[in-house]
């Protein structure tokens, strides 16, 4: 007998559902059900994220330094980007502060990536749609076209590592703690950053020190996304193959808590076996891992 060719097995949101109901002795018949399943499915991605680091969520992202003078160089970004649209973009300037006239909503501008956009901090107060925004320097003003999404930046979960890039070459920087970064007496301090802060809000925020002493560096950073929400049936999951079978057997387990109590103990014993596997495969094939040393490596 001829194999099949093909490798593309997946399953949409309705088949995971259908075989998770099945594991719980039931049968999947109502938009309900559907509905149910589907909120399920979103809390237990939620719980992945607590449960660690998982491989497919990871992306690299570049942050470019902004620094409008020698006396304001922005030291705190947000992880990921916000971008505000705008009627026009030109007459601002990288790293002034801007502020809505009907909103009040403050905050600095750290590019212009297009004719009608702007890159921004996390704003103080919410920009809306139909107001001018001035900058502070520049004195320039536009009309915002529609509010700024925070929803890249509220969909990190947390960085794993960072680089300061300078003239194509990347120099390792350390991560420090809230309490670390409190006790730095001068955080005005200008120079080439070697420490960064995340601040994990619902809106994260990663801050450098010393500040940026110029606007060319960038630092390029690793950090965790969520996984993307199941908004419908028809949906396919944002997770690899191999954890197609703890999907499923995590979401029979949750079902059954609530349509299934007879069967919760079997079905979360095979839930934590699935993940267990899942989780063991989702890692770097590394058998050592190397730093290199940067203590005679001169950059100017």
């Amino acid at each position: 007998m001829a194999t099949s060719g093909s490798a593309d097995f997946n399953l949409n949101m309705s088949d995971a559902i259908e075989e998770a109901f099945e594991r719980c002795g039931l049968e999947f018949r109502t938009g309900y059900d559907a509905a149910t399943a589907r909120r399920s499915l979103n809390l237990l991605f939620a719980e992945w994220a607590n449960r660690g680091l998982n491989l497919w969520t990871v992306e690299e992202k570049t942050l470019n330094f902004a620094r409008l003078s020698s006396s304001s160089a922005i030291s705190t970004y947000p992880i990921g980007t916000i971008t505000l649209v705008v009627a026009a973009s030109a007459n601002f300037s990288v790293g002034e502060s801007i502020s809505g006239g009907t909103s009040a909503a403050v905050a600095s501008v750290i590019t212009k990536p297009t004719a009608t956009s702007l890159t921004i901090t996390v704003p103080v107060g919410i920009f809306v749609a139909t107001e001018v925004i001035t900058g502070a320097t520049s004195a320039a003003a536009t009309t915002v076209t529609s509010a700024a999404s925070l929803a890249d930046t509220q969909s990190t979960v947390d960085v794993l590592e960072a680089v300061i890039r300078r003239s194509g070459t990347d120099i390792g920087v350390t991560r420090i703690g809230r309490q670390d970064y409190l006790s730095i007496p001068d955080k005005t301090t200008q120079g080439r950053p070697t420490q960064f802060f995340v601040d994990r809000q619902i809106t994260p925020t990663i801050t450098v020190w010393p500040a940026p002493e110029n606007s060319t560096d960038q630092l390029i950073y690793y950090r965790i996304r969520r996984i993307e929400d199941v908004d419908a049936s028809t949906n396919d999951a944002d997770v690899p193959f191999r954890f197609l079978p703890c999907l499923v057997a995590g979401l029979s387990y949750y079902l059954s808590v609530k349509r299934a109590p007879d069967r919760i103990g079997v079905l979360k014993d095979i839930y934590e076996e699935e993940f267990y596997r899942a989780a063991s495969e989702d890692g770097e094939r590394v058998p050592l891992r190397l730093v290199p040393s940067y203590s005679s490596l001169s950059v100017t």
